[in-house]
């Protein structure tokens, strides 16, 4: 999902950017798809309410699944074939064209919504917000029905005490659970949520894993620190003397109920978040 529009880089810029994230898809084998923030003005309308969920006997258990997976891999290793041959609609077996970038016109209107939030913080949570929303509804059109996010447990720490901030506190534990069933049809899950950005970012060294920096998101000129950038450096900064902060936030975290109060009525629902109203 690149987000170049609204970091503020150039179209040449942005198409680096595409193809090196690209190339790292293509390496990984996996089928993967590539949308642009400018597509979320063109969301349905029924983006903001949750779909339906469905049966739970349609398809194998996750373990079942593992397993599965586990002996094909087997199979293909006798057989010398490799997971990239194993070739999708959503991955074609040569290598697909770069993505052109959406038209300049949609850019413009998607950078005019951003520039009309009246701080960092509301661009910061319109951000998350479309992020979020474009995820969930490639799922739906693709047919998935969970989502993996690659939240840390100090990103998690980080929102925790975010959304404090933002008056969000009755449903911290939707926001930065495991787990989260707001959407109905697509659950939302956070598999990396138990290891922090300094042992992700380790890993990555010593395993020579390959990746992409983008720029954080344009502030205007003489213009404040959004609340989530604020809460990070205090959270990064009581880190470096008492090395157990963040964990311990995560852990405070960890204690809050998954499920809050349902809404009785689908009107009683955010129709930003989806969250029932208190």
């Amino acid at each position: 999902l690149p987000e170049g529009a609204v970091r503020r880089q150039s179209p040449e810029q942005r198409e680096q950017t595409l193809a090196q994230m690209e190339t790292l898809l293509q390496a990984s084998g996996f089928p993967y798809h590539l949308i642009h923030l400018e597509e979320a003005l063109e969301l349905p309308p029924s983006i903001l309410q949750p779909g339906l969920e469905r049966s739970g006997t349609s398809g194998p258990s996750y373990k079942e699944a593992v397993d599965s997976f586990i002996q094909q891999q087997r199979q293909d290793g006798d057989s010398g074939t490799s997971l990239a041959a194993h070739s999708t609609q959503d991955t074609p077996a040569a290598p697909p064209a770069t993505p052109r970038l959406p038209d300049a016109a949609r850019t413009q209107e998607l950078l005019r919504g951003f520039e009309a939030a009246g701080t960092a913080t509301a661009r910061e949570e319109l951000l998350q917000m479309l992020r979020t929303h474009l995820i969930v509804q490639t799922a739906r059109d693709r047919g998935y029905s969970k989502v993996m996010m690659g939240e840390s447990l100090t990103r998690v720490a980080v929102k925790l005490l975010t959304n404090l901030s933002l008056g969000r506190g009755a449903y911290l534990a939707v926001d930065t659970g495991f787990t989260d069933r707001r959407h109905g049809d697509v659950m939302v899950v956070r598999p990396m949520r138990d290891y922090t950005a300094k042992e992700i970012a380790f890993y990555n060294h010593f395993f020579s894993v390959p990746t992409v920096v983008v720029p954080p998101l344009f502030t205007k000129r003489r213009e404040k620190p959004s609340i989530h950038q604020l809460v990070e450096r205090f959270l990064l900064g009581l880190q470096e003397e008492f090395p157990s902060t963040i964990s311990t936030v995560y852990r405070t975290g960890e204690k809050l109920s998954p499920e809050p109060a349902k809404a009785s009525s689908e009107s009683q629902r955010c129709l930003l978040c989806l969250c029932g109203l208190d």
